[in-house]
């Protein structure tokens, strides 16, 4: 288990309060970020400090909405060589840190191409060896592939969102494809992730921001993929709606 808050109090932030969450988190992304390409640009920059740093920068925006943070389920051993993707539910902006914080290992967000354009933020997501797959572009998306293939296979835990963008109320959505067809072309373990109460604390499509939320991160049981073939994907998909469903509650 782990708490960031030990005596929540569960409140919706006033506008004014708004405001400084959004500085302060916007503050804590460009120091972190400055922080990883000030240290790639001298050579001093290693996996287990940007690790560091994005559990830090996480822990951090974490505290300022005072999230009451707990952990549940086997944490699976990400470093017995084989190759993980956390496939995790989306319902808030906050699902990310929660990850960092809550799971060990290397673990980076396969993100979309749109952040690397972030002034800062995607200078140090390229340092700090977070992938992205854009599959709208056959060649690109190949390329993508075997750079994603090659991290796994060298320690990284990727992170995706099967559901491709958030959830309004912490429902599931329809999952898209892509997550799965990285996972069963790198022959990967997918572990399922549920963050449950995360939609409260920053809601899609909203800026209201409720303060002291509890949330619990579920880990579901690994499911190896290794030699399972396309033609299973709806299959693999099924699977891990179905893990997800059950880990929501």
């Amino acid at each position: 288990m782990i708490a960031q808050n030990t005596n929540p109090a569960i409140r919706a932030a006033t506008l004014l309060q708004r405001v400084r969450l959004v500085v302060g988190s916007v503050g804590l992304t460009a120091w972190y970020s400055s922080l990883v390409i000030s240290r790639a640009v001298t050579g001093r920059l290693n996996r287990t400090i940007v690790d560091n740093y994005c559990r830090a920068w996480s822990a951090a925006l974490l505290r300022l909405v005072r999230v009451d943070l707990t952990v549940t389920g086997r944490i699976p051993d990400f470093d017995d060589g084989r190759r993980y993707i956390i496939m995790c539910t989306h319902a808030s902006h906050y699902d990310i840190p929660a990850t960092f914080v809550a799971l060990p290992g290397s673990v980076r967000m396969l993100a979309k191409k749109e952040l690397f354009s972030i002034p800062l933020l995607g200078q140090a997501m390229r340092a700090g060896e977070f992938p992205s797959v854009d599959r709208s572009r056959r060649q690109r998306a190949v390329r993508d592939l075997e750079k994603a293939r090659a991290m796994m296979e060298d320690g990284i835990v990727l992170w995706a969102a099967p559901e491709g963008t958030r959830s309004p109320d912490g429902r599931l959505l329809p999952f898209k494809k892509g997550c799965f067809h990285l996972a069963l072309d790198t022959d990967a373990v997918i572990v399922p992730v549920a963050i449950n109460g995360i939609h409260r604390v920053l809601p899609a499509r909203s800026w209201q921001i409720n303060l002291g939320q509890p949330v619990d991160v579920r880990v579901g049981e690994p499911m190896d993929v290794a030699g399972r073939s396309k033609e299973e994907l709806p299959q693999v998909m099924a699977e891990v709606r179905s893990s997800l469903e059950k880990l929501r509650g």
